[in-house]
């Protein structure tokens, strides 16, 4: 197997762990990130949504690295999703602990970065 290929897959791996932690503990997530509003049932239907997002991009590109398929649109597709985090979390401004702002640029940040990264290097 490729490095590219393995690096996308170990990518998506830890995306699909984060995806199923906002599903099935979106109470605990949301609240480290969102502050005490992350508990409330309306931000957790929000929460397992992006779970099930991430989910879905990571069996997309897992699936396309395993095969040896075209991986570089799913990647594209996750550094959408990440910009997406980014952007919400400082249009929410101040109604969010300047940590999760922070928290939301260096984890969602990174992985567009690294996600961008690799779709320039795979499926040359």
């Amino acid at each position: 197997m490729a490095r590219k290929q393995a690096f996308t897959i170990t990518l998506s791996t830890a995306r699909a762990a984060f995806g199923l932690a906002l599903i099935a503990v979106p109470s605990r997530i949301g609240s480290s990130w969102l502050g005490p509003d992350g508990r409330r049932r309306p931000a957790q239907v929000a929460l397992r949504g992006l779970g099930a997002r991430d989910l879905a991009l990571a069996g997309g590109a897992l699936s396309a690295a395993v095969r040896g398929s075209a991986m570089r649109p799913w990647l594209l597709a996750t550094v959408g999703g990440d910009l997406a985090d980014v952007a919400a979390a400082f249009a929410a401004g101040d109604s969010l602990p300047r940590r999760s702002r922070m928290g939301t640029l260096a984890l969602a940040g990174a992985s567009a970065v690294l996600s961008a990264a690799l779709a320039v290097a795979v499926d040359e």
